[in-house]
């Protein structure tokens, strides 16, 4: 009806975040580490119970070398159903009521809490979907931890046009399935989209180039990178210079670098970046050296020249726009 009336068009979005709080008890909180920390714990307990009572069922033939595989309740409930409890001592009989009325029952709560949890670091047990986030702003003004939603929401003319709850607390990670969900709403994805740089990665970078969505979409050291300090450090690998056509840098002093290799980083989401190295041939005795890295081998740096790329394509629109806001304000 408001894309009928003129109001929307669904061809912009602007997308922003913010932390809405869970009404669960603060205090009920779920943490990864410590039920997995836990969860290990109970496992070596198991492992030598396991060992104690009969051997056979510890997996004798597995080479010492070889970190013991984990035991999930349906396997520590099948070995316990292989025991044969004829003949056993009484201190045997007690350990195998232990192992089937405490250490198993424990362990299926930790498997529990673990697929609750899916890839999350932390949830609340009166509110399983809330997570425990770091708020703006708090009862006791220290930034404590609380159960929240980290809740997405796009405008377009001051009109709500799509919105989402995550669990994730960090923005980056929820653009994707955001812009996912607006397409499934509306069968289109925008031309454009407009957010701050908590969305500017390289994945979400990609995203709109797939979809075929202008970013104007600022990323992390975007203002930084505009002011004089940033602008006159020479050491800086953003203000090296770079021949991409023979694909090498020069240092400071003149030296080239080149390339030696190529690494891959893994993002939380599962987001593969191709990283290219380049090392300098010889920095020994260069009066710069102190100024340039603190490494007492050859400088290296990393670079990942696709988000290079993305960033270069967001510097442009945001230029653009600014000189067209320039020209509409008149001198």
């Amino acid at each position: 009806m408001l894309v009928d009336m003129g109001y929307l068009s669904l061809e912009v979005v602007y997308v922003d975040g913010t932390k809405l709080e869970s009404r669960a008890n603060r205090y009920t909180f779920v943490w990864r580490k410590t039920v997995e920390k836990n969860k290990a714990n109970l496992e070596a307990k198991i492992r030598n119970i396991l060992e104690q009572v009969e051997e056979g069922i510890a997996q004798d033939n597995q080479p010492d070398d070889d970190p013991p595989p984990p035991i999930d309740s349906e396997e520590l409930k099948r070995r316990i159903a292989q025991i044969n409890r004829e003949n056993r001592s009484k201190e045997e009989q007690k350990a195998i009521k232990t192992l089937e009325n405490k250490h198993l029952p424990k362990l299926r709560e930790y498997e529990k809490h673990l697929g609750t949890l899916g890839k999350r670091n932390s949830y609340s047990k009166t509110d399983p979907g809330a997570t425990f986030m770091r708020m703006k702003e708090d009862h006791m003004m220290n930034g404590q931890l609380k159960p929240a939603y980290n809740v997405q929401v796009s405008t377009e003319n001051q009109f709500f046009t799509h919105y989402d709850f995550f669990s994730n607390p960090t923005d980056t990670l929820t653009y994707i399935p955001f812009m996912n969900g607006f397409h499934e709403r509306y069968g289109k994805h925008p031309g454009k989209a407009v957010a701050d740089s908590g969305y500017g990665s390289e994945e979400n970078y990609g995203f709109m180039e797939e979809n075929d969505i202008e970013p104007f979409v600022k990323f992390n050291y975007f203002h930084k990178e505009q002011k004089k300090p940033f602008k006159n450090n020479g050491f800086l690998v953003q203000n090296l210079y770079y021949n991409a056509q023979e694909d090498y840098y020069v240092c400071p002093m003149g030296q080239h670098m080149e390339k030696t290799g190529n690494t891959t980083r893994t993002s939380e989401s599962g987001y593969i970046s191709q990283i290219s190295i380049y090392e300098a041939k010889n920095c020994n005795g260069c009066p710069l050296g102190c100024l340039c890295h603190n490494a007492k081998t050859n400088r290296r740096i990393e670079v990942n020249h696709n988000l290079n790329r993305h960033k270069q394509r967001a510097r442009e629109l945001s230029l653009h726009t600014k000189a067209c806001c320039t020209e509409d304000d008149g001198p």
